[in-house]
């Protein structure tokens, strides 16, 4: 059926409807919805338009226009053209250099004044370092390794090494993992293997490494084959620092110390070799600067693995230091880790150099 056939019904008209609305059509009833608007309302608010008439009531809200979505919040960020902050160390530099430029001034006064006093401040060095060892074994893992054994044979090594030599190192070695085992026997057997293993490990990791820093003194040239030693690991930590933080991009063991890198550990090996060249040039009798060049290559790999060997125990045992004797360096295991690894190895380049004499 088409729509131009369709007619309305007629419907009954009267004097008063016809008045109001004509005598053809029939008005829709209006019904209000339930904010008082009527149909035709309704239908243009559905089609997001105002009402014809606005609100119906003076308190009623007029409808709302949506409001935009906010932008990414990558967008409201405030544009910073600030430049990025420096790196910062992330120890106190000044207490660092002043408590290091104290030791050293210890280490010098009492190296080429008398010897003696020398091999005591190692003797004290040891002692200290394992007393915070064996007590962050204890702290951290239960491991009771005894101290008492392990200091007194710990202060006899060095002694030994220094009066003795390798003979005598060895023998004082082998006494004292002696005494610690006998020393454990005092107390239940509840973790004996566990206490002793970490007792010979002590003696063997601290005191035996350190006796032959006493061994290098024994020579003509002692005082200058220490000091050697010492600047050698000292210009190694300080090149690998300097350049490891300025260039540094590439870990090295981020497993075992994030901030080490590739960069840092050729800044190592750059400095240290200058510095061994210009040490066997003028301080060793009868060295030459291509034995530098090598003494230093060795002490910069020697000194990077005994620093990565100790960052391993301390994340093993879940700390960042080993003590807070030492303020802005830790404790002094904290700064004997690249030493004691390097000792051996110097005074065993400079044996083949130019000698133990």
């Amino acid at each position: 059926m088409n729509d131009s056939s369709w007619q309305p019904e007629p419907v009954p008209a009267g004097p008063a409807y016809d008045a109001q609305v004509g005598p053809h059509t029939r008005p829709m009833p209006i019904v209000p919805d339930a904010a008082g608007r009527d149909f035709d309302d309704r239908e243009a608010r559905d089609r997001g338009a105002a009402p014809r008439g606005g609100p119906l009531f003076r308190d009623e809200t007029p409808p709302q226009e949506p409001m935009p979505s906010p932008p990414p919040p990558s967008s409201q960020a405030p544009q910073n053209d600030s430049p990025p902050p420096k790196k910062r160390a992330g120890r106190d530099l000044r207490a660092a250099i002043g408590v290091g430029v104290g030791l050293g001034a210890v280490i010098f006064a009492s190296l080429f004044i008398v010897k003696a006093v020398f091999v005591g401040v190692i003797a004290v060095a040891v002692v200290v370092g394992l007393w915070e060892l064996t007590s962050r074994l204890q702290e951290q893992k239960g491991i009771k390794a005894p101290l008492v054994p392990l200091a007194v044979g710990g202060a006899a090594m060095v002694i030994a090494g220094y009066v003795r030599g390798a003979e005598g190192a060895w023998v004082a070695m082998a006494l004292t993992a002696l005494a610690v085992l006998v020393w454990r026997m005092t107390e239940p057997p509840e973790d004996y293997l566990k206490d002793v293993t970490a007792g010979v490990f002590a003696a063997f990791y601290v005191p035996f490494l350190a006796t032959f820093v006493a061994m290098l003194l024994t020579a003509d040239d002692g005082p200058q084959r220490v000091v050697t030693f010492l600047v050698l690991t000292v210009v190694s930590d300080t090149g690998a620092y300097a350049v490891g933080w300025r260039f540094g991009k590439h870990k090295l063991a981020p497993r075992i110390s994030p901030g080490k890198t590739r960069e840092g550990l050729f800044g190592a090996v750059a400095f240290a070799m200058a510095a061994g060249a210009l040490c066997m040039e003028f301080l060793i009798d009868g060295g030459a600067w291509w034995q530098g060049l090598l003494l230093g290559l060795a002490v910069a790999v020697s000194a990077t693995l005994g620093d990565l060997g100790e960052s391993m125990i301390k994340r093993d045992l879940g700390i960042k230091d080993m003590g807070t004797l030492l303020p802005g360096h830790g404790g002094i295991m904290d700064r004997l880790d690249s030493l004691l690894p390097t000792a051996p190895v110097v005074w065993l380049l400079l044996a083949a150099f130019v000698g133990t004499g």
